[in-house]
């Protein structure tokens, strides 16, 4: 498991820069860059609605990630030690992206 450091500060599942989810999934099957990811499991935070699905946020997480051509994917998981989140302002999960992303 990654640590996880998230920039998304609007996504629901982010508190304290950490992630509440449990888990997620890194999109970009064919990503060339860092832009060319996002985080799938993004969920824009909405007044009054349910905001994580665990009571606190973990600092490692697993990850699962489609972008093929990243060094750091086996199997689909992300192996990275330390794995940053970036999306400061996101209305959808395609305005994120996977900073830790680098082509094999």
């Amino acid at each position: 498991m990654a640590e996880l450091k998230c920039g998304v500060d609007n996504c629901t599942y982010n508190q304290d820069c950490f992630c509440c989810k449990g888990d997620i999934m890194v999109g970009g099957r064919h990503a060339d860059c860092c832009t060319d990811t996002c985080c799938e499991s993004f969920a824009q935070k909405r007044e009054g609605a349910y905001t994580s699905s665990l009571d606190h946020p973990c600092r490692t997480i697993s990850i699962d990630c489609e972008a093929d051509k990243c060094v750091y994917n086996s199997n689909y998981k992300c192996h990275a030690e330390h794995v940053d989140i970036r999306g400061a302002g996101a209305g959808d999960s395609e305005q994120t992206e996977c900073g830790t992303f680098r082509e094999s």
